[in-house]
């Protein structure tokens, strides 16, 4: 069989994480260094070359977009649409396997989603009803607390508050709040996978069905995982499933959300004998900046250690600016803007919230 259009496109490492054998392993991928490509040729070698099915395909993103671009990527490559696999965002995974067993995780067939401003209003009203003050109980302090224990895996009753009364009193908030979703028939985000876990931990028939069918399982952006989702594909792949994560521990942004990036060293330690693969060439930025990227991200603490490179130009030098507050650092960077626009030359990217 000739699957050079596999791999032809594809530099060495690229290569080896493609053609792997089936057994769980971990890519640590370094910025643009094409892992979205190595996801795909990966899921289409196993069903060309290892004559998997696609109904034992499970390629979990985080996004929509994401998965979206990943199925029609796929279905590029191999010429044909390929039904059967699951891919999607963990939230919509874990929406699809709730819908199909809504009886066993004790929810109506029709349950609703609710979204963050849903949550918020329902809570206003709940705390209201509690006759607390919402001043010293904020709503949205009270979501982000729910949201918080299960990302955690934890239900009212798990939570130690050990006599601490503002504790109590947001386990009490949690409780009335989980009641009146259960009445209602409505399900949060962060209760999709909690939901979920449950269900299979309740029921190890229906666990045991999805472990036989989801022999292959992908994960991307393993960094920004937190301790559900990193609980979820646990229990799936159990002993015999086949695992392969794509994460970058130098790109850890959503620790403030419940992410843990110690997730890629648990799963080294949760599946002994897994492959690391480092994905270390770079296509998207110049050898000044990967330079300079490297020399900062090498003094952060517990990496798995990789070195980006380009085979590139040096690029410009880099330069620094340093402002006297955010509208100095605004105005300095709208004026660099309109002066590498005229060059056609411009791209520019925003961690803060005057990029608003």
């Amino acid at each position: 069989m000739d699957v050079s259009y596999l791999l032809d496109s594809l530099n060495d490492k690229q290569r080896e994480a493609v053609a792997a054998s089936r057994t769980n392993m971990l890519v640590l991928a370094g910025a643009g260094s094409g892992k979205t490509r190595v996801l795909v040729h990966r899921i289409a070698w196993l069903l060309s070359v290892e004559n998997c099915s696609p109904y034992s395909i499970m390629a979990v993103t985080f996004t929509n977009k994401a998965a979206a671009e990943m199925r029609h990527r796929i279905g590029q490559l191999m010429g044909t649409t390929q039904g059967g696999m699951w891919v999607g965002t963990f939230h919509g995974l874990a929406h699809r396997l709730l819908r199909a067993h809504h009886l066993d995780a004790n929810l109506p067939q029709d349950f609703q989603i609710l979204d963050s401003e849903d949550q918020l209003r329902l809570l206003k009203r709940l705390i209201k009803a509690m006759n607390l003050d919402e001043k010293q109980w904020p709503p949205r302090q009270a979501m982000w607390y729910i949201n918080s224990q299960k990302d955690e895996g934890l239900r009212p009753h798990h939570i130690q508050s050990y006599g601490n009364p503002v504790e109590q009193t947001w386990q009490k908030v949690y409780q009335a709040y989980q009641e009146a979703c259960d009445r209602a028939g409505l399900v949060d985000f962060a209760e999709l996978l909690l939901r979920a876990h449950e269900l299979w931990l309740n029921k190890p028939h229906i666990l045991q069905h999805y472990r036989e069918r989801f022999t292959n399982i992908l994960v991307d952006e393993f960094q920004d995982t937190n301790n559900i989702q990193y609980a979820w594909i646990r229990l799936l792949a159990g002993d015999t499933g086949k695992v392969m994560i794509v994460g970058d521990d130098d790109q850890s942004i959503y620790g403030w959300r419940g992410a843990q990036v110690e997730n890629i060293q648990r799963f080294l330690n949760d599946f002994p004998g897994a492959e690391t693969i480092r994905l270390e060439q770079n296509y998207r930025s110049t050898s000044n900046i990967l330079s300079a990227a490297n020399a900062l991200i090498e003094n952060n603490n517990g990496r798995l250690g990789k070195k980006l490179w380009t085979d590139g130009a040096d690029g410009e030098p880099i330069s620094l600016y340093c402002a006297f507050n955010d509208l100095d650092e605004a105005r300095f960077v709208v004026n660099r803007i309109k002066n590498l626009a005229g060059e056609r030359r411009c791209a520019g990217a925003m961690r803060h919230s005057l990029s608003q």
